[in-house]
């Protein structure tokens, strides 16, 4: 895997669905399959760009990608319903074929999907058909639907976390520290989690709303993209990137995200 970061870029982390251990990576050259040992191997039939990448909430065996095929243009919005082997278009989006470099699936109903191209769209009958509701926030990165109700959504912004419960209209700060924010992801299970340039790995529950911090900082690297395992809460993995290199990697925690450790022992 050491090899594929010198020469792609890493989008989007899902778990395979045949094994919680090994993972789904996709990049911008497909998506491959990363096993335990490190190894990594092109999964999806095509090469195109999975610029934005989401894993079904219920059903593992379903992801839904968006992004840039070999030839130039937009994908629209794709599925694979075979673990990430074949994928198919869905629909073109609102003024597309869209480009979604963020895309988020509800896990309160999973028919309900948000993506950026142009603002704020919405889905809510799986991706067939979308809407446009609103402006992204300023400096958006990322974007996590909530797992407790269909309407509400987190970002992570350049400028913090913002949250909006009225489908991505209208936005206001969810976290104090308004610190340049690189990840947030929801879980089925009601958790949040965000990694905050300069406050580390944190976390909240949705229907608490307090923000804990997990782990104070991974020196010169910070979280991208998120990915859980399906039995065990306390397993997390997470795409991450060396400020200083630019080089991405795959880091695992298994206490809930206080600690963290390469994929594989020989990873930097």
């Amino acid at each position: 895997m050491s090899e594929l970061a010198k020469t792609t870029h890493f989008h989007g982390l899902g778990v395979d669905p045949d094994n919680p251990d090994r993972l789904l990576l996709a990049t911008h050259h497909g998506v491959y399959t990363v096993h335990g040992s490190g190894n990594a191997e092109r999964l999806s039939r095509t090469r195109d760009d999975f610029m934005g990448f989401a894993s079904h909430p219920t059903d593992r065996s379903v992801f839904l990608a968006s992004g840039h095929p070999v030839g130039g243009g937009n994908l629209g919005l794709i599925a694979s319903r075979d673990g990430g082997r074949t994928w198919e278009k869905l629909s073109d989006g609102v003024g597309g074929p869209v480009d979604f470099h963020q895309l988020t699936v509800s896990p309160a109903d999973p028919n309900v999907m948000f993506g950026v191209f142009g603002g704020i769209q919405q889905s809510s009958d799986g991706g067939q058909t979308w809407r446009r509701v609103g402006n992204a926030p300023e400096g958006l990165i990322d974007l996590t639907a909530s797992s407790v109700r269909t309407n509400s959504l987190y970002a992570a912004t350049q400028t913090g976390i913002l949250r909006s419960g009225d489908g991505g209209r209208n936005w206001r700060p969810s976290y104090a520290d308004g610190a340049p924010t690189t990840l947030i992801h929801t879980t089925a299970g009601g958790v949040v989690y965000a990694y905050v340039i300069g406050q580390g790995f944190i976390r909240s529950a949705e229907r608490e709303r307090g923000w804990a911090t997990l782990n104070p900082g991974l020196g010169a690297r910070y979280l991208l993209h998120l990915a859980e395992h399906p039995t065990n809460p306390d397993k997390l993995f997470a795409i991450a990137s060396d400020r200083t290199t630019n080089r991405p990697s795959i880091v695992q925690t298994d206490d809930g995200g206080v600690t963290w450790a390469p994929l594989t022992p020989n990873e930097e």
